[in-house]
Order: structure tokens, then sequence, then C-alpha cells
């Protein structure tokens, strides 16, 4: 239901046709999503942990419509027939975000996507460079060189090209800058074995030899 570190809560698509053809695309498969307990194999979305966690998603999803984003798809008051006591969230879709609103700030944990629309590849660029979070982002691209550029400048601690949840396998790290941080390494690759190991660093210097050449002469104790 959205509530995973790595879930998708931002789409910046970069112009107004791209961003126009994305909401085509995005609302029947956000309306479409299947809703139900976790036995459900069916489902795609089940409830959220708590009923504050519920109240807190419906709270920022409110917000977002009183700041002036567009809700294309509503789910705050979705119902699931013989579950109406579940703390269940539809799919909600934003769209007209800016990086001033709450619901684009704020970590939502809940199935709620907002887009924000940029003019160029630098504006797009620019809003998770200044984000608070810095824990995963991905870039969509058939241009490599825009890929490579992204990928070296984005300060954000895991990156995806063409890769949705850029979580990588486990004998890489694995962790976030900026406020998705906590602690001085990241799980799991090189940083793992760096938290066990003790290093132990020896300085020396040797005086110049006066050796003329090689000595064959096998040292015997005495």
């Amino acid at each position: 239901a959205g509530e995973r570190c790595m879930a998708i809560s931002v789409a910046v698509p970069v112009g107004e046709k791209t961003a126009n053809r994305l909401i085509e695309k995005l609302t029947p498969m956000v309306e479409s999503l299947r809703i139900g307990p976790y036995t459900d194999d069916k489902a795609d979305l089940g409830p959220v942990v708590t009923k504050e966690a519920q109240a807190r998603i419906r709270g920022l999803i409110d917000s977002g419509v009183e700041a002036g984003a567009k809700l294309v798809v509503d789910g705050r008051d979705f119902k699931l027939q013989g579950y109406e006591n579940g703390y269940f969230v539809g799919g909600c879709l934003f769209d007209h975000v800016t990086p001033d609103m709450d619901i684009y700030k704020t970590e939502i944990f809940g199935p709620v996507l907002s887009v924000v629309r940029a003019k160029t590849y630098e504006e797009a660029l620019d809003l998770p460079m200044k984000h608070e979070y810095g824990n995963g982002v991905a870039i969509y691209t058939r241009d490599g060189d825009a890929a490579r550029d992204f990928a070296s400048r984005i300060n954000i601690g895991m990156v995806g090209i063409n890769v949705p949840i850029p979580v990588p396998l486990a004998y890489h790290s694995f962790g976030g800058w900026k406020s998705s941080s906590f602690g001085d390494l990241n799980q799991h690759g090189t940083d793992s074995i760096k938290f066990w190991t003790r290093t132990k660093t020896v300085t020396s210097r040797w005086p110049s030899g006066i050796k003329d050449g090689a000595e064959f002469v096998m040292p015997t104790m005495k």
C-alpha cells in the first residue's frame, strides 16, 4: 500500500506533452488497482498498517487538494465490502503538484503518486537535488549521455537508470543520502564489511642501507 521506503511517490515528466501522456496512461492504471486483504492473492494493494496511518494519509491528501494540486484519482473514501472497518486507502493520483506542497515534501507512505511537471531536464534534475530526502531516484531515458549525467550529478544514494525501484543486490551497499541516511555507514556490501572490520595502520621508515650487493650469509644463533 505504498508503505515502503523505496515506494515511488513522485513522478517528474519533462515537457507538457510528456506529462499529459503520462497522466493519460496512469489514470486508468490507478483506477483499476485491486484493493483487498493480504489473504487475497489477486490484490494489488492491502490495508495500511494502522488507523492512525490511514488518517495521516487522508490528511495529506486533503492538504494537497487544499494547496491547489489536481486530484485526478481520489481513493480517500474507498470501502471494501466485508472489511468496512479495515484501514484501506484507495489509489490516488495527483497532477500539477509543486515543491512547496506537503504532499511533495513529506514521505506519505501510502498509495499516493504525485506528478510534478518540469519544463526542462535541468529543472527536473534540480527537484531531487534540493529535496530533504535522498534514498532513491530513477531516470527513464533513451539518451545514454543524459543517463550518465544524471547518475554523476544527482545527490541521491541509490540511482536507477530505466529501473523503477533502484534496490541493488546485497553485495552492493544499500542506503540513502541526506535525511534518508541514518548512521555512519550503509547496509550490505562493502559498508557491512567495514562495520565489522577493525583496521590497523602501520607507519615505518627505514634508513638507507650500506650494502654494495647481495649477501648470502645465513645468520646463526649464538
